[in-house]
């Protein structure tokens, strides 16, 4: 039984771990350690979330964002295994930029934003990331280009056109 529930949960999604660092607080009785742990999680067809944790463990951490990842999963626009349109995400000192790519390109994207990419089931993009390089700033920058993506069919409507008048 318990086996069962374990692939069920295998089944529903995607995971991909972007980065585990040890972190350290330095007391006046010494050095505590605890684990950082930063997720994404999809169902490669367009859902995708991430979650960032800390436990005294490794695998504590990696459960507890898992779990905090699925909460906050969304639907991206996905068109032809693609995004729909360019568009540039920004948190803090970190920007991103993601362009929809021809058939046959795949994911060329480097460490944070090729797993939130994978995870979402984006087959064909490219990607540039401008300013810092942290890998939580990168992956929270990528989300919120992510999430403010919006499908022809939205901007035909608050615009007042069909979509062939859009996309010529």
């Amino acid at each position: 039984m318990y086996k069962s529930n374990r692939k069920e949960e295998e089944d529903q999604g995607f995971e991909q771990v972007i980065e585990i660092k040890r972190v350290t607080k330095v007391t006046k009785g010494g050095k505590n350690f605890r684990f950082n742990c930063i997720i994404a999680v999809g169902d490669k067809d367009g859902s995708v979330g991430i979650g960032m944790a800390k436990a005294n463990e490794v695998i504590p951490a990696i459960n507890k964002a898992k779990e905090i990842a699925k909460k906050n999963l969304f639907k991206v626009p996905i068109r032809n295994g693609t995004i729909p349109h360019k568009i540039i995400g920004k948190y803090a000192g970190s920007k991103v930029m993601l362009k929809p790519a021809a058939q046959g390109t795949s994911v060329i994207a480097g460490g944070p934003v090729r797993a939130i990419m994978e995870a979402a089931g984006i087959e064909n993009i490219l990607t540039k990331s401008f300013g810092s390089n942290t890998k939580h700033n990168i992956a929270k920058a990528t989300m919120s280009a992510l999430k403010a993506l919006r499908t022809h069919e939205e901007v035909a409507k608050l615009r007042g056109k069909t979509v062939a008048e859009i996309l010529e």
